[in-house]
């Protein structure tokens, strides 16, 4: 089956100001992979006030947004995610109220679908509570991290928190381990920039010239063996940008297969370590409708909270001996 709608006009009105237009174009034609859109985007098919945006552009009240026709080949029969993954985040949700949801995002599971993926954790939610129809993500994950992760539930609330993490108003912290010894507090300043293999893999690297501005800061909590557990904080919220930062300082993230070490990521395997170990742990912002910041934690997955033990554990046995 394949869409063919013909050109639409769509002037953006107030309620849909502020939002970034490929999640405008995801959202106004359900069905469309993400990926899709990028691809449109990026040959100058979507068109505001008839010039080519950006994929990140902001939509302004008053926009005139063209969108081509479709000819993207649909499942006849939608892709629904596994029971399992379904049961899971029904009991993944950290806080709700009238305006949002803060879940706690497994390791390995994509935020939305696109790239070969019939479906994400946005999907995934849309599924479990039809009767949000707004509902959408209101900041990213890698598929690899778990943790802190919030969906609003009206337009309204996307823009504000929006707004909110641009300003940098949103404080996040996340837990990894690092493989070597981070004596001290270190602020990291280096610009990154986004490449695209051939294969279609995203690699970020420090670039002072085209790289965009990425502050990381990295408080060290406690020593285990050759490793140091580590709070993170992002200034700014960059692809990849506490994996990459990391690495640059010597002690890349434990289990990260593209910025770390391999033999290191190999001796962690042998210990049960099948991830990388880095976790969005809590979340605090002051939104409008609240007198109170708020804070949001995710506990620390068992997986992980494992592994600090075994190595504990090792060092035991090697202060014995």
């Amino acid at each position: 089956m394949s869409i063919n709608s013909g050109v639409r006009l769509v002037r953006i009105d107030k309620a849909q100001a502020g939002q970034r237009i490929d999640n405008f174009l995801v959202t106004r034609i359900k069905g469309v992979p993400r990926s899709h859109w990028y691809r449109v985007l990026r040959r100058g098919e979507v068109r505001v006030n008839k010039g080519r945006v950006k994929p990140s552009y902001r939509l302004q009240r008053g926009d005139l947004v063209r969108i081509p026709p479709l000819r993207c080949a649909l499942p006849t029969t939608p892709a629904y995610p596994a029971q399992d993954r379904l049961r899971y985040l029904l009991a993944a949700v950290l806080y709700e109220d009238e305006h949002l949801i803060a879940l706690n995002k497994p390791s390995g599971m994509a935020v939305h679908g696109g790239s070969g993926l019939s479906w994400g954790l946005i999907e995934a939610m849309r599924v479990l509570r039809p009767e949000l129809p707004e509902l959408e993500l209101v900041h990213r994950l890698d598929r690899e991290t778990s943790g802190c992760l919030l969906l609003s539930k009206r337009r309204g609330t996307l823009r504000e928190l929006h707004r909110l993490i641009r300003n940098q108003a949103v404080t996040k912290r996340y837990l990894t381990l690092l493989a070597g010894h981070l004596k001290r507090r270190q602020k990291v300043d280096a610009p990154l920039r986004k490449n695209l293999l051939r294969s279609g893999e995203r690699v970020v690297c420090i670039d002072p010239q085209a790289g965009k501005p990425a502050r990381t800061l990295f408080r060290p909590l406690c020593r285990l063996g050759g490793f140091t557990l580590v709070e993170a904080e992002p200034l700014t919220g960059r692809t990849h940008q506490i994996r990459v930062h990391a690495a640059q300082l010597g002690v890349p993230v434990a289990g990260d297969e593209k910025y770390g070490s391999a033999e290191v990521n190999r001796r962690l395997r042998g210990m049960g370590l099948s991830r990388l170990f880095l976790h969005a742990s809590a979340l605090t912002f002051q939104p409008s409708y609240r007198d109170q910041p708020l804070h949001i934690e995710a506990p620390l997955p068992q997986e992980l909270e494992t592994l600090i033990g075994s190595i504990r554990e090792g060092n035991l046995e090697r202060k014995r001996k």
